[in-house]
């Protein structure tokens, strides 16, 4: 059984979507798995029914507006080079109408709607193939694994709303009496759980470098070092699952292909420019094709 997983990482999904294109278009792999956290949550059902030229159209189009329905930031251009700040009156004013978050993504659960259908969702049960959802859960202090199998539709669209949603930046999903946040607060890549489901062969795409590349810049402000903070924490959190995921390997015995992004993309993935991603889901294809024309060398 052959699974794929797919990190979180906003904006930096494109990527994935390119190394993806590789693997399932030019490589043939045929997955019966496939995981995601965040962003992969979002392209796991596309990628299960191989709709890939579809799902680059979404990567090489989705702008903040896609998103936000209440955006907390502001991106201005200094000196020709992108600066993100936060935009304090609507951040002021989510308060005012009493939400918990800085911004709200309601625009998110409409796009995910509107491009992952009803027909798609049905397709994706009707087949051997299994798309699983990475979420967190705040009330029950746990991770989530939802299957498609045993979701209704509704349901599935609110679990990769939730696993997408990057709080207190975004909205906070409420279902079944419990809060639930962004998956990769508790799982950002999640390869332990590919194998105890039974895969033998895991292909795992990292939406970060292998090796950490640079200094953050001081924080300028409180919400500038909150972001610091959950970037820390993350990082984190991805390491341990890399780790934890190829000691489950090791003892299982599963072959475990990782795929890095092999220089930082961006240092604030919740911005989502269409040149950018256009671009990124280029460059995964091509580093993706390097890697195995590399791993190829070596074996030969």
């Amino acid at each position: 059984m052959r699974a794929l997983v797919i990190s979180g990482g906003g904006s930096k999904g494109a990527f994935a979507g390119g190394v993806a294109e590789y693997l399932i278009d030019k490589k043939k792999n045929n997955y019966d798995l496939f995981l995601g956290t965040s962003t992969g949550s979002l392209m796991v059902t596309h990628l299960a029914l191989s709709k890939l030229e579809e799902l680059k159209y979404v990567y090489s189009n989705v702008c903040q507006r896609n998103i936000f329905s209440n955006n907390p930031f502001v991106v201005k251009t200094v000196h020709g080079e992108k600066v993100i700040t936060i935009n304090h009156l609507n951040t002021l004013w989510n308060f005012i109408n009493g939400r918990k978050t800085f911004g709200e993504s309601r625009n998110l659960r409409k796009f995910i709607k509107k491009n992952i259908s009803e027909a798609y969702y049905n397709a994706v049960r009707a087949s051997d193939k299994d798309v699983i959802i990475t979420v967190s859960n705040l009330t029950a202090n746990q991770v989530e694994y939802k299957s498609i199998k045993e979701c209704t539709y509704d349901d599935f669209c609110d679990w990769i709303w939730g696993s997408c949603n990057y709080v207190p930046f975004m909205s906070l999903l409420r279902k079944n009496g419990c809060e639930y946040a962004d998956g990769g607060f508790g799982c950002l890549v999640p390869i332990r759980e590919a194998i105890l489901r039974g895969a033998t062969e895991v292909d795992a795409i990292i939406l970060e470098t292998e090796v950490t590349q640079f200094n953050r810049m001081p924080s300028k402000n409180p919400f500038s070092l909150l972001s610091t903070v959950f970037d820390f924490m993350l990082d984190h959190v991805e390491r341990h699952n890399v780790t934890i995921g190829k000691l489950q390997a090791k003892h299982n015995n599963v072959q475990l292909n990782l795929y890095y992004t092999p220089t930082i993309l961006t240092t604030n993935s919740l911005i989502f420019n269409k040149k950018l991603m256009a671009k990124w889901w280029k460059y995964g294809y091509k580093h993706a094709t390097k890697q195995h024309l590399e791993m190829n060398k070596l074996k030969d």
